[in-house]
């Protein structure tokens, strides 16, 4: 699904090399209507698929906002249409979690308001970048008087621990994007002018790496945190055995001896 610019469709996707480019499109505030989130589980199983797909970059349309969360006025639509409240948040649980435990790395770029489903989006993703100006990244639900509900809670807390998580959750906070990486919850912060530029940088790098070892680290890696030790230790054995006699680990191998940087296939 490749649209032009201007397209009024929910969701756009784009190519560079490797990377795939998932964009939220309903400038300036890129509300997670119901549309996009449809939208959205489909490509994430297309992309999940496409073996040239090797990193995803999301973002949201324009140079304002990353996504100021759920559309509340279609909420009514989505409990006729779906059955339940549940039903609608069950969806919105999938897709966040397949984007988790997806097998290629995701990079979310973090600007203007990251509110609600707008950070919640990004928690599940592997990598997130924070606009060093203008950011507003919080999970405001409280304001509302409910609770964070596509896995807020959960994941935040697992980022940057139950003092920041319940810091920002109870008292409803909009934080910047240094504050952010000070108690980690973005990896990096950029200049707004270079954001996005950077954070395709980092996906492209991504995209570079060997996507046999990648895949393993990220199944060992995600899931680390649910398991005993020993669980965990033998998931990354098995991804270090998936890796011998690959021809990328061949090539790592062979640049390491001849002091050169490795150019990796994905085979």
């Amino acid at each position: 699904m490749t649209e032009p610019p201007g397209s009024s469709a929910p969701l756009l996707l784009d190519r560079e090399g490797g990377v795939a480019i998932v964009t939220i499109n309903d400038p300036p505030r890129n509300r997670l209507g119901l549309a996009l989130m449809d939208e959205l589980e489909e490509q994430v199983a297309v992309l999940a698929a496409d073996e040239s797909v090797r990193a995803v970059l999301l973002r949201g349309a324009g140079e304002e906002n990353f996504s100021v969360g759920m559309n509340l006025k279609q909420l009514p639509e989505g409990i006729s249409r779906m059955g339940s409240i549940d039903a609608v948040l069950d969806q919105r649980l999938r897709v966040l979690a397949a984007i988790e435990s997806m097998e290629k790395p995701w990079v979310a770029v973090m600007c203007g308001y990251c509110l609600g489903g707008g950070l919640e989006l990004p928690l599940a993703c592997h990598f997130r970048v924070a606009a060093t100006e203008g950011a507003k990244i919080g999970l405001p639900e409280l304001d509302l008087g409910t609770v964070p509900a596509w896995g807020g809670t959960a994941r935040l807390t697992r980022r940057i621990g139950r003092d920041h998580a319940l810091d920002m959750i109870l008292r409803a906070k909009k934080i910047s994007g240094p504050e952010a990486l000070r108690i980690g919850l973005v990896h990096e912060v950029w200049p707004n002018d270079e954001l996005q530029r950077r954070a395709l940088g980092l996906a492209k790098e991504l995209a570079a790496g060997p996507s046999i070892a990648i895949a393993g680290v990220l199944r060992s890696v995600v899931g680390a945190g649910e398991k005993p030790l020993d669980e965990a230790l033998a998931e990354e054995r098995r991804a270090v055995l998936q890796t011998m006699g690959t021809k990328d680990q061949a090539e790592g191998m062979q640049a390491f001896l001849e002091k050169r940087k490795p150019s990796f296939t994905g085979e």
